[in-house]
């Protein structure tokens, strides 16, 4: 909600009438100056150590303040108006739920520092780009579990994403059980949009639900779904615990790019492959664009008129412009 104000007028041609103030101050010190009355003398000397009252340099204040009063009272009457607006925005987020892969295979090493790090990564560069959007993390290998539902508490969300490694649940590649948990968060979302984003680098090998079946659920429940593919093609380094450490070795890995594209074109969403960070970035980047939140904004302006102290100020004006005259000012005849 933003609010500002500002001074309107009502009556703004009576503004106009502004112009006769100078007009009369003119002709009051053309007056003053060749209308006034003169004594001559033979000479002017005996006049040089007079001093002169103050009240001979505060003559012209009760001019001044007349003139300041019709000024306030011609405002008045153009009828000042200040002006409150108000904004209502009203954001129809998008429920989005990120199902990721945290198989084994996402230890390899061809993304930095590995494929899942670098998908973590992105997927918390993705939150922030969806302020107004409940957002759910979903997690699976051999197994699926929901790891945040859907929030907007992002701060927390992206707290327990980084918590996330592979191992926490039985090795594997159950792609239909990742997709049912991420599809069973959303079903009951009221959101005018839904938006289920899978993240995988495997092949489905275990699970009870087969990836069709769950994408028919998708689409029954109207459910867009974004694939994305990771990894690079070709033998990738991965890492094998020996007696001495850790070591990597080149080994192939691979995807089923016609499932995720069958999944994709089913409900309504994009398959995408990402061979490098970069790749993924952009990704991300894209489903952003085309997922964009639906804002409305409407404007309330509420109007309060401020002529009423102008009012005041110039009865303020005459009474002291009166007092004045009547007083310290009078002229004596």
């Amino acid at each position: 909600m933003g609010m500002f104000s500002e001074i309107t007028f009502e009556y703004q041609p009576f503004l106009y009438f502004l112009l006769a103030v100078p007009l009369l101050a003119g002709f009051y010190f053309w007056r003053n100056r060749y209308m006034h009355a003169e004594m001559q003398y033979s000479h002017s000397s005996f006049m040089q150590n007079v001093r002169k009252s103050p009240r001979l340099y505060l003559m012209h204040l009760p001019f001044i303040l007349r003139m300041l009063a019709l000024s306030a009272l011609v405002i008045a009457l153009a009828r000042p108006q200040s002006t409150s607006h108000t904004q209502d925005i009203n954001v129809e987020g998008i429920d989005i739920v990120v199902a990721l892969d945290i198989s084994g295979s996402m230890l390899a090493a061809d993304f930095e520092p590995n494929r899942l790090e670098a998908a973590k990564a992105t997927a918390r560069d993705f939150v922030t780009m969806r302020p107004a959007d409940r957002i759910g993390i979903t997690v699976f290998s051999g197994e699926s579990f929901t790891l945040v539902p859907l929030t907007t508490d992002h701060l927390l969300l992206m707290d327990l994403l980084g918590t996330v490694h592979t191992g926490i649940v039985e090795d594997g590649t159950a792609i239909g059980d990742g997709l049912a948990t991420a599809i069973n968060r959303l079903r009951e979302s009221d959101a005018i949009s839904k938006v289920l984003i899978l993240l995988t680098d495997g092949i489905n090998n275990t699970g009870v639900i087969d990836p069709l079946t769950a994408a028919e659920i998708a689409q029954m429940q109207n459910i867009r779904v974004y694939t994305v593919g990771v990894g690079s093609h070709g033998a990738v380094p991965y890492p094998f615990q020996t007696p001495f450490g850790t070591q990597y070795r080149d080994v192939e890995i691979s995807v089923d790019e016609e499932l995720l594209e069958e999944i994709a074109e089913m409900t309504g969403g994009r398959y995408f492959w990402a061979d490098n960070q970069r790749a993924l970035e952009e990704i991300y980047r894209e489903i952003d664009q085309l997922e964009r939140s639906k804002i409305d904004v409407m404007e309330f302006a509420r109007k309060n008129d401020e002529y009423l102290p102008l009012v005041f100020l110039a009865m303020l004006l005459v009474g002291l412009e009166f007092i004045l005259r009547k007083t310290w000012l009078r002229v004596t005849t």
